[in-house]
C-alpha cells in the first residue's frame, strides 16, 4: 500500500478544532475516494502538533486524492495550523497485533539513509525491529513507511496506552542502536503521540 503523512503545527489551543474537522469532513472526503484503505489522527497536545495518515492501495489511487485533499487542506486545518507539509511513503512493512484504540500511543522513527540501501534497510527492519517488538507488551501495530526515491523513512509502533509506550522505550531504543548500525540508517528524529483515530484495513 502507499501513504500519505501531513504533519502540522500550530497552537495547542486551536488544535482540537482540527482534529473535529478532519475527524468529519476530512474522513468522508477521504472515504469517498476509490483506493481508500484507512486512516489515522495523532497528536501532541501540549506542543501542538498534528499528524495524519491516510492509506490507499496503489499509488495512482493516492495520487488522484491528492488533488482533491491539497484543495480542501488548508480549510480542514483552520484555524489551527500556522506550517504544513506533505510526505508520501511506500508501506514496505506493516503488521498489526491488536486495533489501537483512541488513547494509545504512537512513536514515530524519522530515519534517513543512501537511497541505494533501500532494501537492506527493510530487511533489516524485519528481520531485527518487528521480532523485537512484537514482544514488547501492548504493542498492536508497527510499520515502516519508506520514500526510496530521497532516502528517508518512517518506522512506527503503537502501544495500547501510554503507560505500554513508556515501559517500551528502553527496550526499542536498544533496537534502534542495533539496527541502525546494521542497516546504515541515521535516526534524524523521534517523536511521541496519541492516538485520536486508527483504522487502516490491512487485509
Amino acid at each position: 500500500m502507499f501513504v500519505r503523512a501531513v504533519y502540522a503545527t500550530g497552537d495547542p489551543a486551536l488544535l482540537d478544532t482540527a482534529v473535529r474537522t478532519l475527524n468529519s469532513e476530512g474522513r468522508d472526503l477521504l472515504e469517498e475516494r476509490p483506493g481508500y484503505r484507512g486512516a489515522g489522527i495523532f497528536v501532541d497536545r501540549d506542543v501542538g502538533k498534528l499528524l495524519t495518515v491516510s492509506w490507499w492501495e496503489t499509488e495512482e489511487a493516492r495520487h488522484h486524492s491528492d488533488e482533491v485533499m491539497r484543495e480542501r487542506r488548508e480549510a480542514l486545518l483552520e484555524p489551527f495550523a500556522g506550517t504544513v507539509s506533505v510526505a508520501r511513503y511506500e508501506a514496505a512493512v506493516s503488521h498489526r497485533t491488536e486495533h489501537p484504540r483512541p488513547g494509545s500511543r504512537l512513536r514515530a522513527t524519522r530515519l534517513e539513509f543512501d537511497p541505494r540501501d533501500a532494501d537492506p534497510v527493510v530487511d533489516a527492519f524485519r528481520a531485527t525491529v518487528v521480532p523485537r517488538a512484537e514482544s514488547l507488551p501492548g504493542l498492536c501495530r508497527i510499520s515502516l513507511l519508506l520514500d526510496r526515491e530521497h532516502g528517508r523513512a518512517v518506522a512506527g509502533t503503537v502501544f495500547r496506552d501510554r503507560a505500554a509506550l513508556a515501559a517500551s522505550r528502553a527496550a526499542l531504543a536498544a533496537v534502534r542502536h542495533e539496527a541502525s548500525a546494521e542497516a546504515r540508517v541515521d535516526v534524524v528524529g523521534l517523536e511521541e503521540f496519541e492516538v485520536v483515530y486508527a483504522d487502516v484495513r490491512l487485509d
